[in-house]
C-alpha cells in the first residue's frame, strides 16, 4: 500500500545518511516515492548529523553523538568508511538520556524495545552508515513510510536525481507544533529528532509529516 505522504511519484531524491534524522528530514523523505541515501558522500567531520541527533530533555535541547573512528586514510574517504566507536560507552549514555527525556511520554514504552538492539556494544565497528540505516529501517516501519530507499556508495550521484544532500530540511518541510511532554515549561522546540515525535505522538506521528 502506497503511503499518502508521497507527493513526488516520478522524482528520485538523494538524501544524506542521518542518525535518527529530524522530523523535517523524514517529512522530506516520506514525500518521495524513491530515495537514494548517499552513503558514499565525502567524509567530512563537520557534517555532524551523520552521527548526531537532537532531543529535548528536562533542560531543553540535548545533542546525542555516536563517536566514530575516522577512516585510516581521510584523503578521498567516504562516510561509509567511518565506523562506530566504543568510546565512552555511548550506547548506555544515549539510552539513559532517552529514558530521562521521554520516559514519561505516552509512547516511549511502546516503541523503545524496537531500538534496544542498536544500543549495544556489539554495534561498534559497524560502518556508521549501516548503523544509521538500521535505525532508519525501524523508523520508517513505525511511521508507515513506504518510500523505496536504496543506499549507494558511489562517489557521484546518478544523473537525473534531485540532490538534497545539503538541503535545509526544516525550510523544505517545516513541521507544525505538536504535543511535547515538557511543552508547557520549555515551549515548543521545533525540528528535533524523529524520536521526539514518535515518543510523544505515537500513531499520530505521520499526520505531522504531511
Amino acid at each position: 500500500m502506497t503511503s499518502p505522504l508521497i507527493k513526488h511519484h516520478d522524482i528520485t531524491a538523494a538524501l544524506p545518511p542521518q542518525y535518527c534524522g529530524s522530523c523535517s528530514y523524514y517529512a522530506v523523505l516520506a514525500s518521495y516515492r524513491r530515495v537514494i541515501i548517499h552513503d558514499g558522500m565525502r567524509y567530512d567531520k563537520r557534517f555532524k548529523s551523520t552521527h548526531r541527533t537532537t532531543i529535548a530533555d528536562t533542560r531543553g535541547i540535548l545533542d546525542l553523538t555516536v563517536p566514530v573512528a575516522k577512516p585510516e586514510h581521510t584523503s578521498g574517504a567516504q562516510w561509509c568508511d567511518a565506523t562506530v566507536s566504543a568510546h565512552g560507552g555511548w550506547w548506555n549514555v544515549h539510552l539513559t538520556a532517552l529514558e530521562s527525556a521521554y520516559g514519561r511520554t505516552p509512547f516511549f514504552e511502546f516503541y523503545i524495545d524496537d531500538f534496544l538492539p542498536l544500543f549495544r556494544e556489539e554495534v561498534c565497528g559497524m560502518p556508521i552508515t549501516d548503523f544509521d540505516s538500521e535505525f532508519d529501517r525501524i523508523i520508517r516501519r513505525l511511521l508507515g513510510i513506504t518510500t523505496e530507499v536504496v543506499h549507494i556508495t558511489d562517489a557521484r550521484l546518478p544523473q537525473g536525481v534531485a540532490d538534497l544532500i545539503k538541503a535545509d530540511f526544516q525550510a523544505l518541510a517545516p513541521i507544525k507544533s505538536y504535543y511535547q511532554v515538557r511543552g508547557n515549561r520549555l515551549g515548543f522546540i521545533p525540528d528535533l529528532s524523529i524520536l521526539d515525535l514518535l515518543f510523544n505522538l505515537g500513531p499520530e506521528s505521520p499526520l505531522h509529516l504531511i
